[in-house]
């Protein structure tokens, strides 16, 4: 008994852990619904989704967001949103509800819809901002018209078993729960109502739960050292590649054959690491008091382009960056921060477009760092970073022990350097 209650135990540790993201340990996906007015057999509810997370996006195709109604509910209407599918609505006659099915799934709307079916901060195709690269977009919300369902605070029944795609799977979502209503604000800011009933939903993404192997994979180098270590073989799976593609001229030929086959995989340029993303650092030249490093981003996805892309980065020397140079004629927003821990700092760029896999799949910018004299070395991979997240997910890098290495040589030079100024100080002391 004693054994089975340890199981349990290291299982449920081991499920938080991997839901568990230390660089952005209160990031989420906030689901709320509030109830804006009752009608004669439901409610019509305002339902906002909240992309809490620090540096991961929505991306295209964007949000699905599907529940399970705790009753017969319907959805006589949508504004901002619509049902992927109706369901069976045959038991109504005359006025047919928007969706009839027991577990609806909703999807935002496409840009450009007329203004009778647009509601605030709909319309985005589903495409959410991370919050902590712009607020102001990462929050999406629609309209819906319920019947058949409660019409008090006490008789209303909360959906279960939510779900959301983001656009992929990796989100799990835990149960409403009613909150204080939610307090809006008139737009000359001098009256203050709420909503009728507040519940709130939320969901934690997990990268172990999204995908088996990781998304980008990171590559180094330095002026030091002429061995470039690349990302190890096949770091996101080689399953696929008999669909990747050697060839650009083969494109049209491959991408044919996929979407007959109907597999939605992605198709990517023929690598040794087969990754989507790849991260390279180069430790670029070191100057008495600054050291300068570029780092370049390569996309091997001929389907994607990453658009409000985000690549972070920690290592010791980032609360020294002196300036950022962009060589990809692009704004490029960078900034520094320390994280909870107080032991590394966190690099996070930001830009527009990181374009498909081919000629122009790539973005580079270089950074010049002071030193700090108490901590810095180019000696046992200090130069390089200790982590990296493209898009909010982790990349994984080479060994260690490849490492491109400070050679021995130049340990000996500094020091020979070092005795030689002793043996002039101990021959001035001397006479």
């Amino acid at each position: 008994m004693r054994t089975l209650v340890s199981v349990l135990f290291f299982l449920a540790i081991f499920s938080c852990a991997a839901a568990y993201d230390p660089l952005d340990p209160n990031g989420n996906i906030t689901v709320k619904w509030d109830i804006m007015s009752w009608t004669p057999d439901g409610y019509v509810a305002a339902v906002t989704v909240n992309n809490f997370q620090m540096y991961r996006h929505i991306m295209s195709p964007g949000w699905t967001l599907g529940w399970t109604w705790a009753r017969r509910e319907v959805i006589w209407a949508a504004v901002g949103a619509e049902a992927t599918e109706q369901g069976d609505c045959s038991r109504f006659k005359g006025n047919v509800p928007h969706c009839c099915k027991k577990t609806p799934t909703f999807v935002d709307l496409l840009p450009g819809v007329p203004y009778n079916q647009q509601f605030t901060n709909c319309c985005k195709g589903g495409v959410l901002s991370a919050w902590g690269q712009d607020p102001s977009t990462a929050v999406s919300s629609f309209q819906l018209s319920v019947g058949s369902a409660g019409t008090t605070n006490r008789t209303v029944r909360l959906p279960r078993n939510f779900t959301l795609l983001g656009p992929g799977t990796g989100y799990t979502c835990g149960k409403a729960r009613i909150v204080p209503p939610t307090i809006f604000l008139t737009s000359a800011g001098r009256r203050r109502t709420q909503a009728l009933m507040t519940w709130n939903v939320t969901c934690s993404y997990s990268q172990l739960q999204a995908r088996k192997y990781p998304s980008c994979c990171v590559s180094l180098s330095s002026f030091y050292n002429s061995t470039i270590v690349h990302c190890p073989s096949c770091t996101c799976g080689c399953q696929d590649k008999r669909n990747c593609i050697h060839d650009s001229k083969m494109l049209s030929v491959v991408e044919d054959d996929a979407k007959r086959k109907g597999n939605g995989l992605p198709l990517l340029q023929c690598t040794r690491h087969m990754c989507p993303v790849r991260v390279h650092w180069h430790v670029m030249l070191n100057y008495k008091e600054y050291w300068r490093v570029k780092v370049s981003i390569t996309n091997f996805n001929y389907q994607m382009n990453y658009t409000h892309w985000t690549l972070v980065m920690q290592h010791p020397n980032f609360n020294n960056v002196t300036q950022v140079f962009s060589f990809d004629y692009k704004p490029l927003i960078a900034y520094s921060s320390i994280n909870d821990t107080g032991m590394f700092y966190g690099m996070k760029f930001f830009n527009d477009r990181l374009v498909q896999a081919g000629e122009f799949g790539f973005v580079q910018s270089e950074m010049l760092l002071q030193k700090d004299k108490n901590t810095f070395t180019l000696r046992e991979g200090w130069a390089f970073p200790r982590k990296v997240y493209f898009n909010g997910d982790e990349c994984q890098f080479p060994p260690p022990d490849v490492y491109p290495f400070l050679p021995n040589s130049a340990q000996k030079i500094l020091l020979s350097f070092s005795a030689l100024i002793s043996l002039f100080f101990f021959l001035f002391i001397a006479i």
